[in-house]
């Protein structure tokens, strides 16, 4: 009895890994959506994978424990359980954990570029509108911009954005000539 539970576990294991490295993808983008109230995001160590991992680990040790001790079916449970848990933990921290830490975003709010530095790309006239690119992240970004101080800015000078407006950031000269 005990035993073909130890299989059911490690072969359900198999199956999830299986799936999940052919079809992963595939099912993620079709399930988006309606059964996002099943996936618990906010429950990171009981993450799907951590979860099979740890049931697969108890199939396995209890089918191993099973055929190669002479212990009883509780010692094997518990034994058994004990490795799961153990399993689930180091696929956890080594394997999950890492991968979320990893994540970048490009995103950015607009309100996040007051203060930053940039440099004018298309010269700003006093009244009307040219252009600056400024390091977001990995990459640059150009902005729309135009002057605080409603005087010239010519190409190449370094500027700060002191507010945005309606997508249009209002700069400011760094250097002290213009």
């Amino acid at each position: 009895m005990m035993l073909t539970l130890y299989w059911a576990l490690l072969i359900t294991g198999v199956l999830f890994a299986i799936v999940s490295v052919l079809f992963g993808d595939l099912l993620s983008s079709a399930l988006d959506g309606p059964l996002d109230f099943l996936w618990g995001d906010h429950l990171h160590a009981l993450q799907p994978t951590v979860v099979l991992s740890g049931l697969t680990a108890c199939g396995g040790a209890g089918i191993l424990l099973t055929r190669y001790t002479w212990w009883g079916s509780a010692a094997i449970l518990i034994t058994a359980i004990t490795c799961a848990v153990a399993a689930s933990i180091l696929v956890y921290l080594f394997c999950v954990k890492p991968m979320q830490n990893s994540e970048n975003s490009v995103a950015y709010s607009m309100q996040d570029l007051v203060g930053r530095a940039a440099e004018v790309s298309v010269p700003i006239p006093a009244e009307g509108y040219g252009e600056v690119v400024m390091r977001v992240g990995a990459g640059n970004t150009n902005h729309i911009a135009a002057s605080y101080d409603k005087v010239d800015i010519g190409a190449g000078t370094k500027v700060v954005t002191v507010e945005v407006i309606d997508g249009t950031l209002f700069v400011t000269c760094l250097d002290t000539e213009v």
